[in-house]
């Protein structure tokens, strides 16, 4: 069931992006885990803005590889804290798992494929 529209996935990529930005601040992030955080936002920012969708600014990478990068990033961050070895973190360990589930749960939920069914119809 793909019940998130490519608009409705821009707009949760520029929150992924205030979400990475926000959290060394908010939850005292530090060292390794709050660079993670920001260099994190910045990729995310580049691969949405280069999308092939509603919010691509430059529409270099069609939207069903920017699902199949989600689709691994997800996974990633979820190994993230123990890879890196800050699981010991409890905070850092639970940010990352928590927004790594998400992002898994969001490429479940988006229909990826929208903006190529629009665009063999016009």
């Amino acid at each position: 069931m793909k019940v998130i529209s490519p608009r409705i996935h821009g707009y949760l990529d520029f929150l992924t992006v205030f979400i990475f930005l926000l959290a060394p601040t908010l939850l005292g992030l530090d060292q390794l885990p709050a660079i993670l955080a920001y260099g994190l936002a910045v990729i995310h920012l580049i691969v949405t803005l280069v999308s092939d969708f509603p919010f691509g600014v430059v529409k270099l990478i069609p939207f069903s590889v920017h699902g199949w990068i989600e689709r691994m990033v997800g996974p990633l961050l979820i190994a993230i804290p123990f890879a890196l070895d800050f699981s010991d973190e409890a905070v850092a360990r639970n940010f990352y798992i928590a927004i790594g589930i998400i992002i898994v749960v969001i490429g479940m939920l988006t229909d990826y494929q929208a903006e190529a069914r629009v665009g063999k119809i016009k």
